[in-house]
């Protein structure tokens, strides 16, 4: 009797690679035994609908796409320039809907596949000089949802993580101010910020749970008013 042929690895890839969120959900994926593509812009421009099809005009297949590319330039409404608005919105939402919509034609000939968007819990409070990021990540959650609904037909979930504020390369100068740290803490009833490590965890643990989809989820400790 013939052996059934291996199954291939799962393949996963993360947008926005060089950051260091990236970088801890790459690990993590690698130890539970994916081939982990991560490009930097470099070799991925999310922004750029040319550099997405040449990218995934090299890919066999695709099991887990995570959006994770993203960008902030905060600053007042009255100060915002058009620029400033168009570029974060390029990059969080616009991104993701391109590299997405690429990732779908894959998943569907494969009738399986998962995306996770990187959304921030901005999407839900809309912080004050940040309009253009939290209106990108609001619609990082319509998008989600939409895919979620498209495809579930075809065995493709969706779902949105808001990872909650980390301490990265990019978040960094924002903790160096004692008194904004110690209120930002005091906003969190654990007193403690989640983790890039706690964040990639997740994120492998929620690709095994093969019947959830559409779903938002927040990792950290801020209390929301219930809808």
């Amino acid at each position: 009797m013939p052996s059934t042929p291996p199954h291939p690895p799962l393949t996963a890839l993360i947008t926005g690679g060089a950051g260091d969120l990236a970088q801890a959900i790459a690990a993590a994926l690698q130890s539970a035994g994916f081939t982990v593509l991560a490009p930097g812009r470099d070799k991925l421009d999310v922004t750029s609908a040319a550099s997405v099809r040449s990218y995934f005009a090299a890919l066999p297949r695709l099991d887990l796409l995570i959006n994770n590319a993203g960008v902030c330039r905060d600053v007042s409404m009255a100060k915002m320039t058009e620029t400033d608005f168009d570029h974060v919105v390029d990059v969080n939402l616009k991104g993701a809907f391109l590299v997405s919509q690429a990732a779908l034609k894959l998943m569907s000939k494969q009738r399986h596949g998962h995306i996770v968007n990187i959304g921030s819990y901005s999407a839900l409070s809309g912080p004050a000089g940040q309009a253009n990021y939290a209106a990108a990540k609001a619609g990082l959650i319509g998008l989600t949802q939409s895919i979620a609904q498209e495809y579930g037909a075809r065995n493709i979930r969706a779902n949105c993580i808001l990872p909650g504020f980390l301490e990265t390369k990019m978040t960094h100068h924002l903790l160096e101010d004692a008194a904004r740290k110690e209120h930002l803490l005091s906003q969190h009833t654990l007193g403690r910020l989640n983790t890039a490590q706690d964040l990639a965890r997740f994120i492998t643990f929620l690709h095994t749970l093969e019947n959830i989809s559409a779903q938002v989820f927040q990792l950290d400790s801020r209390v929301r008013p219930w809808p």
